[in-house]
């Protein structure tokens, strides 16, 4: 590593101003700054507590999406050789199979996404954003493991361009870019992104295992009729409470475990990265949704609006979304009180758009995109509220 250290060194001057690669600075500051500690260092008094950068912030997240990456590739490969009929599979040949599926799809994700990245940071002449490599990896982990690849590309492009670089790159994005660009293929294209057919890969239609379908739990629990048990047309349909937290169904890549979700929370809550407030407010306002909704009498509604909450915290994308869409410290709430406001109503959110819109029965990126546009509204009030406070106190203060 010494060696790269002095060879990026000596090479330093070619891309500083006026050098003959000035233009590809971004590149070079990415591979520098990337592979060791900057070496940039304040003029006056340090404020810097540790030797932690944004890169190695990102790179932590990176680490805790590991639990969802390594088992969206099982999951993936698992219900192609179940499905398929594969003969006598194991857990290597589902790795081996799922990642065939998946790789592509982040490998696409990362090139174009970077492509853009570096053009934009040319451009401009700054630092090459260290978000995307968070970015470029949330964005294939919430796509079904059967989306074409060219529609991989078309949906980064969107994200990184209109969702963040059009407003001034990372810092300056309003939404979440890995959902804006979700967001995109699922409204352009509903067909290959919702529906009973995108959740597996089928390669052969001829020979595929007897009574499959590629419904997921929330599409069945959505067309519970009025007056209906929703959990036990879920249990004949094979969606337990358990099977449900593990995840091993169909679904999007990487947001299906409610266990690898938890085991990457720890990860980010434990490094200071994550924010514990934002989690634990979606859950309680999803909570509260959810028993709003239990209390509706059940011969006057839909059976969705009866399903329990230990089921909903567990089903579709809930947990994946609260644990790294919510907290995206650019998009998400910035003021302590405000975490609060905005993860609890992206809970309510959620259950309101899951069970009160039949064509729509996840709600999870909806609401956080909207909850996105709201964050600064609700930072606003809530140093507004802060600010009268300290005021009143210090004309009670004063006239003590």
């Amino acid at each position: 590593m010494k060696f790269l250290l002095k060879q990026l060194e000596k090479s330093k001057h070619l891309f500083e101003p006026d050098g003959k690669l000035d233009k590809l600075y971004p590149l070079y500051e990415a591979n520098d700054t990337f592979l060791f500690t900057p070496s940039d260092v304040t003029d006056g008094p340090s404020h810097i507590r540790d030797s932690v950068d944004m890169k190695r912030t990102m790179i932590t997240v990176i680490l805790a999406l590991i639990p969802c990456i390594l088992f969206g590739i099982w999951k993936a490969g698992h219900q192609y050789n179940l499905v398929n009929l594969v003969a006598n599979p194991t857990w290597w040949t589902d790795m081996m199979q799922g990642a065939t599926i998946v790789l592509p799809i982040i490998l696409v994700s990362y090139a174009v996404g970077g492509i853009w990245e570096v053009l934009f940071s040319v451009i401009r002449k700054h630092e090459i954003n260290e978000g995307f490599l968070v970015t470029g990896m949330l964005f294939p982990l919430t796509l079904p493991p059967t989306v074409p690849l060219w529609q991989v590309a078309i949906g980064i492009s969107f994200g990184v361009v209109i969702g963040k670089e059009i407003f001034g790159g990372t810092g300056f994005n309003v939404l979440n870019p890995a959902l804006t660009a979700r967001a995109f293929l699922f409204f352009a294209y509903p067909v290959q992104m919702s529906g009973d057919n995108v959740w597996t890969v089928v390669h052969d239609k001829a020979n595929v295992m007897e009574g499959f379908t590629g419904a997921t739990p929330l599409a069945i629990a959505a067309l519970s009729p009025t007056g209906g048990h929703v959990v036990q047309t879920l249990t004949e349909a094979g969606f337990s409470w358990k099977t449900l937290a593990l995840g091993t169904l169909g679904g999007s890549i990487g947001e299906s475990s409610f266990i690898a979700c938890a085991l990457g929370a720890l990860i980010l809550i434990l490094a200071g990265i994550g924010s514990w407030q934002i989690m634990l407010s979606c859950v309680i306002g999803l909570f509260a949704g959810s028993s709003v909704l239990n209390w509706l009498p059940a011969d006057q509604f839909s059976g969705y609006t009866q399903l329990p909450f230990h089921y909903h915290v567990v089903m579709g994308g809930f947990a994946f979304g609260a644990v790294y869409m919510a907290t995206d410290p650019v998009s998400a709430a910035a003021t302590r009180f405000g975490k609060w406001i905005y993860g609890f109503l992206i809970g309510f959110l959620v259950i309101l758009i899951r069970v009160t819109n039949p064509a729509y029965p996840e709600g999870v990126m909806v609401a956080i995109l909207f909850m996105n546009v709201m964050a600064p509204l609700i930072d606003h009030y809530v140093l507004q509220f802060h600010i009268k406070q300290r005021a009143a106190y210090l004309r009670k203060f004063s006239h003590a």
